[in-house]
Parts: structure tokens; C-alpha cells; sequence
């Protein structure tokens, strides 16, 4: 399928913000999908793992699943499920807003700008403490062709404020499950952000999380991939202020012909912070597995404290690690 027509299956122009879902579906036409020979993907080739398959709008459907207790926000397949949620009242949802700037990112996030109908909005007030929220998305593809499945996801912590989020992605059949996450945490605020991603054996999930993290504040994320036929999750951290931090964390638990990619760029912006960035993968069959991670300082930010380390058991003759 050629760059021109990846999108032709959707009617970008029934959504709202129009003007800003057509400048982003046009960079995803005139880029296509990504290849070995862009160097952000020189070991996951997006195109080769979606040859053959026609995108299109993801069905209203139906999928069982055991949900978890307590406070939480459930998806099916891109839309909120208001009878399944259990939401508190600081949690919102998308707006036209969240569609934020159409040359934003790469070809994922361009893609997830132009098709996000649904998503969550979190607003925490300075100081305010959030406990423990559940973010679950439920997917599923039927018949022909491959749903795409592109949530935008806001979280905003006013100074002070703390919250943990346990997210969740689970699926049946094939489909593309894209979520872009924008995360702002002001002065001192905490984030810890889990995530199991599960997904069905013959999806494609290729998540971005944006994070700004001001002075003092901290942002602690662990993503263990067991699912998908091909993932990759894609961090980009902003240390902005005096003493920040941010602890990026994977486990890879992989078999057959699974590929999954773990990426993260740091950007280290003001004195005193620190990143830690931790990769373990179990490999069976012939499964790969990616780590690659770059940290950048600015001249101003002195005393920099940046850690990376990426660990690998290889179960057979054919498991492949890239680092």
C-alpha cells in the first residue's frame, strides 16, 4: 500500500477539528510508514510489519474481560465505555484541544493526531493526591482489513500532586492499537505509570508518551510487552527543571516470531537530574528484542545523573537481541 492512500478507509472530515486531523493525515501519506532506513527505527520495520493490511475505523464491538477493582477508565476499541468505568471526577475526556500541534512527533503520532476519537483527561490541583487509577483499553479486529485504535491520553499534576496509573491493553484478532500519552507534571508532582501491554497475537501496538517533568518532580514508568505480534513502546522525557527525575523501566517477555522495541530519548534541561533507564528480555523461539536509547544534555544542565542499562536471556539459537 502506497503513502497516498493509508488513510482512504477514514472520513477524517466527520470528526471534530478537522483542519488539524487532515494537515497530520497528510505528513502520514507523504511520509508512509516507517522503515529500517529511518535511523528512529533502523530495527523495527513498521512497514513491513503492516504489508498487506488495509487500515481502517475500528467497529463498535463487544469483548469480555475481567476488569480490575476500583477506580478506572475502560476503552473498547478506541471509545470510552461509560458502563464499565468507574471514573472519579477529576477525569475528563478528550477534547478538541488534545489534538495539539499536527507536527508533533513522527509518522505514529501524526497518525494517532489524524484518527483519535476518544481518549482520558486527567487534571490533578496542586497537591492533590490521586491514588491508584486503572486505565483499560479493550480491543478487538473482525473480518477484513485492520482497525487502528488511536486513543489520545492527557495527564496533568499540579505542583505536589501524585497519582499512579495502571494501564492496561488486551485485545482479540488483528488490529493497530497507536495511543499517544501527553504527560505535564508541575513542580514536585509524582507519576508512576505501569504498563501491561497484552495485546492479541496478531496485533501491531506502537505507543508514545510525551513527558514534561518540572523542578523536583518525577515521572517512574515500568512496561512489561508480552503481547503483539510487533510493539514498541516510544518514551521522550523532559527533565525542565532543577533536581527532576525520571525512571524508565521495561521488561520484555517475548516467543515465536514476536518483535518488541523499547525506545527513549531523555532530554535533560536543568541541573541536578536524573534518568535511570533499565531493559530486561526474556527471548524464546525466534523472538527479537530492541533497547535503544539516547539521553541528551544541555550545557546548563550540570550535575547530570543519567543511567542506562539493557539485560538479555536468550532461550534459543534464534532469539535476537538489538541494542
Amino acid at each position: 500500500m502506497s503513502g497516498t492512500d493509508l488513510l482512504d478507509g477514514f472520513d477524517l472530515a466527520a470528526l471534530p477539528g478537522a483542519s488539524t486531523r487532515e494537515a497530520a493525515a497528510a505528513r502520514v501519506c507523504a511520509g508512509g510508514w516507517p522503515t529500517k532506513r529511518d535511523e528512529a527505527w533502523h530495527y523495527t520495520d513498521l512497514a513491513a510489519g503492516l504489508r498487506g493490511f488495509a487500515l481502517g475505523p475500528a467497529p463498535a464491538v463487544e469483548v469480555d474481560a475481567e476488569l480490575p477493582e476500583g477506580p478506572r477508565v475502560v476503552f473498547v476499541n478506541g471509545r470510552f465505555d461509560a458502563a464499565r468505568s468507574a471514573a472519579p471526577e477529576w477525569v475528563g475526556r478528550l477534547g478538541d484541544a488534545a489534538l495539539g500541534d499536527a507536527a508533533r512527533g513522527g509518522i505514529v503520532v501524526a497518525l494517532n493526531t489524524a484518527l483519535a476519537e476518544d481518549g482520558v483527561a486527567i487534571a490533578l490541583a496542586p497537591g492533590q493526591q490521586g491514588g491508584t487509577l486503572f486505565l483499560v483499553t479493550l480491543a478487538a479486529g473482525e473480518g477484513v482489513g485492520m482497525p487502528a485504535i488511536a486513543p489520545r491520553h492527557r495527564i496533568a499534576l499540579g505542583a505536589g500532586a501524585t497519582l499512579t496509573l495502571i494501564e492496561t491493553a488486551r485485545g482479540e484478532g488483528s488490529y493497530l492499537h497507536a495511543p499517544v500519552f501527553e504527560v505535564e507534571l508541575g513542580e514536585g508532582a509524582r507519576l508512576n505509570h505501569y504498563r501491561l501491554q497484552d495485546e492479541s497475537a496478531e496485533a501491531v501496538h506502537v505507543a508514545t508518551i510525551f513527558a514534561e517533568i518540572a523542578g523536583g518532580a518525577g515521572y517512574e514508568s515500568f512496561t512489561l510487552n508480552r503481547g503483539a505480534r510487533l510493539s514498541r513502546n516510544e518514551t521522550h522525557a523532559r527533565l525542565g527543571g532543577k533536581a527532576a527525575d525520571v525512571h524508565l523501566n521495561a521488561a520484555q517477555l517475548l516467543n515465536g516470531t514476536q518483535h518488541g522495541d523499547v525506545t527513549t530519548v531523555v532530554r535533560h534541561d536543568a541541573p541536578d537530574c536524573a534518568s535511570r533507564q533499565t531493559v530486561k528480555s526474556v527471548l524464546a523461539g525466534a523472538a527479537r528484542g530492541v533497547f535503544q536509547g539516547r539521553i541528551e544534555v544541555d550545557r546548563i544542565a550540570q550535575k547530570t545523573d543519567g543511567y542506562q542499562m539493557n539485560q538479555a536471556l536468550l532461550l534459543s539459537d534464534e532469539a535476537e537481541i538489538d541494542s
